[in-house]
C-alpha cells in the first residue's frame, strides 16, 4: 500500500470509527443534557441546591447514561435484540468497576450485539417450528448473563485501567499547563470531520469522570467552544477581498455562533488553509485560560452554540465561561486578519464544494468499490419494492463475481454492517438515521433509475481495476430448499381490467387479497396510506401496492395477487399495466417476488404479461 493510499485508508478508518461512536452517543445527547442540568441546578454548589434532587446525579451518570450508550451500540449492530442483550452485558461492566463506564459501554454494547447476531445467524433455519420464541428469549438470557460475567471480571477492570491512564494523562497536561496543545490536533480534526472519534471516544468519558469528582469538566469545552470559528468568520467579514465571501460571513456567523453548526466555517478555512492557525491559537488560548482558572462545564454543550455552552456553566461561572469564548474569538480574529488581508485563496464556492466532498467521505459516501461488501435496498416496510429491487440488482451484478451481499430491508431496520443503502428520495432521512455509516443512494424507482445504473457502473469499474476480489457470491436473500407456501393462485389473477384511478386500482388489489383470506379488511386502507407516503410504482409499467410496516399484524398469510390493466393506470407521471398486490409474513413472498423480477427484466416477457389473456399462461411464466 502506497503512502497516500495508506493515509487515506487510515483517515477513512478513523472517520468510520468516529461516526460509529457518534451514532452511539448523539441519540442520547438529550439525556446527557438532562444530567448536566440536574448537576448544575441541584448539587451542593448548584444554582438551587437540593439534597434530595441531587441524589439523581450519580445514578444517571453511573447507570442510565452508560446503559443508553450501550443499548444504542448493540442496536446498531443487531437491532432490538442487540440492544436488549447489550443492556444486560453492560450491567456487568458497570458493577465490575468503580468508575463511570462510558468507555465500557462503547466497547461492550457493540460487542454484545455482534455476539447475538452471530448466534442468530448460526441457528437460522435450525430451530424446530414452535420453539422460535423460546430459543430467542433464552438465548438472550443465557448469552447476556455470560457476557455480564465477562464484563464484570474482564471488560470493567480493563476499561477502568484504560480510563485511569487517560485521566492521568489529562491531569498531567493540566498540571503542566500543556492541555492547550490539544487544540493543535482538535481544530484540524474538526475541519477534516475527524472530531467525533476524539470528542465522543475520549473527551466524553473523561468529562463524565471529572464531573463525578469535581462537578465540572474542561473536557466539554475543548471542541465545543464556538469562539475560534467566530473569530475566523468575523475576520472574513471585515477583511475579505471577495465580495461574495464578505457578504456571506454575517449569515454564517449567526448559524455558527447561535445555531452551533460549526461546519459552516469550514469552507472559509479551506479557502486559505493557513487560517487554521488562527482557530488553533484562539482555541489554545481559551483552553489555557479555562485550565488556569479551573473552569469547566457540567455536561456536554451540544450543539456547540453559545446558548448550549452557557447553559452548561456551573453556578457563578457564566461570565468566566463567556470570557473564554471571547478570548478564543478575539485571538482567532487577530491571527486570521493579516492572513486574509494578504491572501488570494480559492473562492468560497470551490471551498464549499471541497467541504461537501469531505463531509460525504466522512459519512462513507465516498466508499470505493472494493470497500462495498453489503448493499441493502430499503423501502418503508421492507416487503415489496425493495425486495424486487434487490433481486434485480443481485442478478445484475452476479456475473461480475464481486462477492457482494444484496438484500432488502425496512428503511428503519437497515443492518449496521451495511455499506450502501438504496432507497427512494422521500425516505432518505429515515435511511440516514437508520444506517449512519452507510453510503446513501437515492432513487425514484427500484427497477429503472440512473442512480442504480451509476452504482452498477462503479462496481463494474472497480472490478476491472482490480479493486474488488473475484469470488462466488455467498449469500442470497431467498436461499433455502424447503417447500414454499403457495402465495399466488389462479383466483388471485385478474386480466383485462378497464383503466381506473390509482386509488381504485390499489383498492381492487386490496379487496382481492382480502377476499382470498390473505389479509384483514383494514389492510386495504394501509395500502392506500403506503401509497400516500411513497409511491409503490417500480418502473417498467409495474406497481406493487402493499401495506405500511405498521399493518403487518393485519396480514393473515402470505399472498400476492395480480390485476392487469392493458390500457394502464396513472401512478403519478407513469402508467402501471401490471399491479401486484402484496401481503407478506416474514420472507415467504420473496422467492416469488424474485421470480417476478426475473420475468419482467426481459422486455419480451414483460410485454407478454401486459398482454396475457389466459391466467394459466401467467402462472406458467411465474412458476
Amino acid at each position: 500500500m502506497h503512502g497516500n493510499e495508506g493515509d487515506e485508508y487510515m483517515k477513512n478508518a478513523v472517520q468510520r470509527f468516529g461516526k460509529f461512536l457518534s451514532a452511539m452517543v448523539m441519540p442520547n445527547i438529550g439525556a446527557f443534557i438532562a444530567w448536566g442540568l440536574i448537576t448544575a441546578l441541584f448539587i451542593e454548589k448548584g444554582w438551587f441546591p437540593n439534597a434530595k434532587l441531587a441524589t439523581m446525579v450519580d445514578p444517571m451518570l453511573k447507570y442510565i447514561l452508560p446503559v443508553l450508550i450501550g443499548y444504542q451500540g448493540g442496536k446498531l449492530v443487531a437491532g432490538d435484540r442487540g440492544g436488549v442483550i447489550a443492556v444486560i452485558a453492560i450491567l456487568g461492566v458497570i458493577c465490575g468497576s468503580n468508575e463511570v463506564m462510558f468507555m465500557g459501554a462503547m466497547a461492550m454494547g457493540p460487542f454484545a450485539g455482534w455476539v447475538i447476531k452471530k448466534f442468530d445467524k448460526a441457528v437460522d433455519g435450525h430451530i424446530p417450528a414452535g420453539f422460535e420464541m423460546l430459543v430467542n428469549n433464552f438465548s438472550i438470557g443465557i448469552i447476556g448473563m455470560i457476557l455480564a460475567i465477562i464484563g464484570y471480571y474482564l471488560i470493567g477492570p480493563v476499561m477502568t485501567a484504560i480510563l485511569t491512564v487517560l485521566t492521568a494523562g489529562v491531569d498531567f497536561l493540566i498540571g503542566h499547563s500543556l492541555l492547550p496543545l490539544v487544540s493543535v490536533f482538535v481544530e484540524p480534526a474538526k475541519v477534516l470531520f475527524l472530531n467525533n472519534a476524539i470528542n465522543h471516544g475520549i473527551f466524553t468519558p473523561i468529562g463524565g469522570e471529572q464531573v463525578q469528582a469535581a462537578g465540572k469538566s474542561i473536557m466539554y469545552m475543548i471542541e465545543a467552544n464556538p469562539g475560534a470559528g467566530l473569530g475566523v468568520l468575523s475576520a472574513y467579514w471585515a477583511f475579505s477581498k471577495d465580495k461574495r465571501t464578505k457578504d456571506s460571513a454575517p449569515g454564517a456567523i449567526i448559524i455558527h455562533f447561535f445555531g452551533g453548526i460549526h461546519e459552516i466555517y469550514f469552507p472559509y478555512v479551506l479557502m486559505n488553509p493557513v487560517v487554521i492557525i488562527a482557530s488553533i491559537v484562539g482555541s489554545a488560548c481559551a483552553v489555557f485560560y479555562y485550565s488556569l482558572f479551573n473552569i469547566g462545564l457540567t455536561g456536554p454543550a451540544s450543539p456547540g452554540s453559545i446558548i448550549a455552552f452557557l447553559t452548561m456553566a456551573p453556578k457563578g461561572s457564566t461570565l468566566a465561561v463567556l470570557l473564554g469564548v471571547v478570548i478564543a474569538a478575539v485571538v482567532s480574529f487577530l491571527v486570521a486578519a493579516p492572513i486574509i488581508k494578504m491572501s488570494n485563496g480559492k473562492s468560497l464556492e470551490e471551498a464549499s464544494d471541497s467541504v461537501q466532498n469531505m463531509k460525504a467521505a466522512s459519512k462513507g459516501i465516498a466508499k470505493k468499490a472494493g470497500e462495498i461488501k453489503k448493499i441493502v435496498f430499503a423501502c418503508d416496510a421492507g416487503m415489496g419494492s425493495s425486495a424486487m429491487g434487490a433481486t434485480k440488482f443481485r442478478n445484475r451484478i452476479k456475473p461480475l463475481g464481486l462477492g457482494i451481499t444484496v438484500i432488502n430491508s425496512s428503511v428503519d431496520t437497515v443492518p449496521a454492517d451495511t455499506d450502501v443503502v438504496v432507497c427512494q428520495e422521500v425516505l432518505a432521512d429515515r435511511a440516514a438515521k437508520s444506517a449512519p455509516n452507510a453510503q446513501l443512494v437515492t432513487i425514484k424507482n427500484f427497477l429503472q433509475d440512473e442512480a442504480i445504473d451509476g452504482l452498477y457502473d462503479k462496481l463494474a469499474q472497480g472490478r476491472e481495476e482490480g479493486a474488488v476480489s473475484v469470488k462466488e457470491q455467498t449469500e442470497q436473500a431467498s436461499s433455502g430448499t424447503e417447500a414454499k407456501p403457495m402465495v399466488m393462485v389462479r383466483e388471485g389473477i385478474k386480466l383485462g381490467q378497464k383503466s381506473v384511478s390509482k386509488e381504485e386500482a390499489i383498492e381492487a388489489a386490496g379487496k382481492l387479497l382480502y377476499e382470498l383470506g390473505y389479509v384483514e379488511k383494514e389492510y386495504i386502507e394501509a395500502m392506500q396510506e403506503r401509497e400516500r407516503t411513497v409511491t409503490t410504482y417500480l418502473g417498467m409499467g409495474v406497481a406493487i401496492p402493499h401495506g405500511t410496516g405498521d399493518a403487518k399484524n393485519k396480514v393473515k398469510k402470505t399472498g400476492i395477487v395480480l390485476v392487469q390493466y392493458p390500457d394502464g393506470v396513472d401512478f403519478g407521471d407513469e402508467k402501471a399495466y401490471l399491479v401486484f398486490g402484496i401481503a407478506g409474513i416474514g420472507n415467504e413472498h420473496l422467492e416469488l417476488l424474485g421470480k417476478i423480477t426475473q420475468v419482467i427484466d426481459s422486455q419480451d416477457n414483460l410485454d407478454k404479461l401486459k398482454a396475457a389473456g389466459n391466467v394459466q399462461d401467467v402462472l406458467d411464466m411465474l412458476k
